[in-house]
């Protein structure tokens, strides 16, 4: 390791390739440091310790990485697709081969309990995997003419440069779902990873490098997103963005985009709830509550925020969740506990905010509240019980490990209060009754139902939300779609 990155870190120092973790960008097949050696400083979450600094490129870098992946465009979409799916597979076996050390690195910068860092490099992986067999499929659609003497047919191409910006809390899976997805549509793509958590990142791209991915087709670029992303918005050269994180930073690239006529998707924010109707197994909902509550720490756009629960059982659930919730672990990734550190201060400051703003509106604490022994971004795993409507955190999107519940009487108040907000990503639904079952998933106006589970996500579906939690799909086929130009030919026969 440079003398840049922190060998003696618990986690980085058991690294069986050292050479994964990388202080350098990506940039043309090339890893590069920023021409002015500026770098940013990336730290443990759950103690603060200094794991390395990575180069802190600028707008020019991003424009250099622009023109890079322009360069690389036509033969990488001029490649056979065997070819493409062939460089796709040795990505994916060496993700595979190099799981223990990508969960380390993630663990190490991102704070997640290891078991859960290496559920992500699975599911990471599982993308690449699956779209490198995509890659291979047909990209010709027959379509009957309607017009006498010619032939009609419809392509799909590859629309060129593509942008990608990830977030902090799945720093590997959400890179991998967009480039693989871009990637195998003929796509090359310059990639922005969170400041926060950058070596994830980088440490795919060595893995896409041994794997024989051509110079210019994959790039990295450090720094920070206000540079890095405004200039890829302001340049022509980049005809799509994929861009995960917050409804706030989605609506400011919406207009940027604008000027360029960018194809755009878009993975906003959530505000999940999660419905238990008086006929639901109570041993499963809890159960599962307890997964879509506090996976990731809370810190999960899927994450469930509002627990609406019919009266007749509200007190058995709210008794049994807050007793499951008082016997959660909490502490470092490392030791693979039930709850990890919340990424920054900001996280940990809006927890004491909705919490705050609940009790004064007349919310009860069934268990935690407060700041957790365990270190300064640690919270306390809570329950909130009778949260008013007019509570900021049935409104807002919390991001961390405090549940909020409250009781209801009818479907119809149920349905309603589910939908009572500008987000549309996914809803929880526990009853055993089947009519039910098809009329709150058809009334709820999410992009994803989970009816009598939590874990829903995967590479061959379409993950997505309605509302303000979105454009587009990613996974699945649908995931091509951003990527990729349709063309007609009409051809004259006579």
């Amino acid at each position: 390791m440079s003398k840049t990155l922190n060998s003696n870190h618990p986690l980085l120092s058991r690294l069986a390739d050292p050479d994964l973790l990388t202080s350098k960008a990506f940039i043309g097949g090339l890893w590069a440091d920023a021409h002015d050696g500026n770098s940013i400083t990336v730290t443990d979450p759950a103690d603060g310790t200094e794991l390395g600094m990575v180069a802190r490129l600028n707008a020019d870098d991003a424009r250099r990485a622009a023109r890079e992946a322009q360069n690389a465009w036509a033969a990488w979409a001029g490649t056979l697709p065997q070819e493409r799916t062939a460089i796709l597979r040795r990505w994916f076996d060496l993700m595979i081969a190099h799981r223990e050390d990508l969960a380390m690195i993630m663990t190490a910068e991102q704070g997640k309990p290891i078991s859960e860092a290496r559920g992500e490099i699975d599911y990471a992986a599982a993308f690449v995997e699956f779209y490198a067999e995509e890659a291979r499929r047909p990209n010709i659609e027959s379509v009957t003419s309607h017009l006498p003497d010619a032939e009609v047919e419809v392509w799909r191409e590859p629309v060129g440069v593509a942008a990608l910006i990830t977030p902090w809390n799945f720093p590997s899976a959400m890179l991998t779902r967009k480039a693989a997805a871009a990637l195998a549509a003929g796509c090359s793509v310059v990639a922005h990873p969170s400041i926060e958590t950058p070596f994830s990142a980088l440490a795919l791209a060595r893995l896409a490098e041994r794997a024989g991915m051509p110079k210019g087709v994959f790039n990295v670029v450090t720094g920070a997103a206000a540079e890095i992303v405004g200039a890829w918005m302001e340049d022509p050269r980049i005809r799509a963005v994929s861009f995960t994180g917050s409804t706030e930073v989605g609506r400011l690239l919406y207009r940027q985009g604008a000027d360029t006529i960018k194809r755009l998707v878009l993975e906003l924010g959530g505000h999940a709830p999660f419905v238990v109707f008086a006929d639901a197994d109570m041993d499963q909902a809890v159960d599962e509550a307890i997964k879509a509550k506090f996976a990731t720490s809370g810190q999960d756009c899927l994450g469930a925020n509002r627990f609406l629960v019919e009266r007749s059982v509200y007190d058995e659930f709210c008794n049994a969740f807050a007793e499951r919730t008082k016997a959660l672990s909490v502490g470092k990734g490392v030791e693979d506990p039930d709850i990890g550190p919340l990424m920054n201060a900001r996280a940990v400051a809006k927890q004491h905010e909705h919490v705050d703003d609940a009790i004064e509106k007349g919310a009860r604490v069934l268990c935690g509240g407060s700041r957790h022994e365990a270190g300064d971004l640690f919270f306390q795993p809570t329950v909130l019980a009778d949260v008013p409507n007019e509570a900021k955190i049935m409104h807002e999107e919390t991001f961390g490990p405090v549940a909020a519940i409250a009781p209801f009487d009818t479907e119809a108040e149920a349905i309603d209060r589910a939908n009572a907000t500008e987000y549309g990503l996914v809803a929880y639904l526990h009853t055993q009754d089947p009519r039910r079952i098809y009329r709150a998933s058809r009334a709820m106006r999410f992009g994803m139902v989970a009816v009598n589970r939590t874990k829903v996500t995967g590479a061959p579906i379409p993950f997505g939300g309605m509302k303000q939690s979105g454009l587009g799909r990613e996974g699945s086929r649908l995931g091509l779609e951003a990527f990729t130009e349709v063309k007609y030919v009409c051809r004259d026969w006579a």
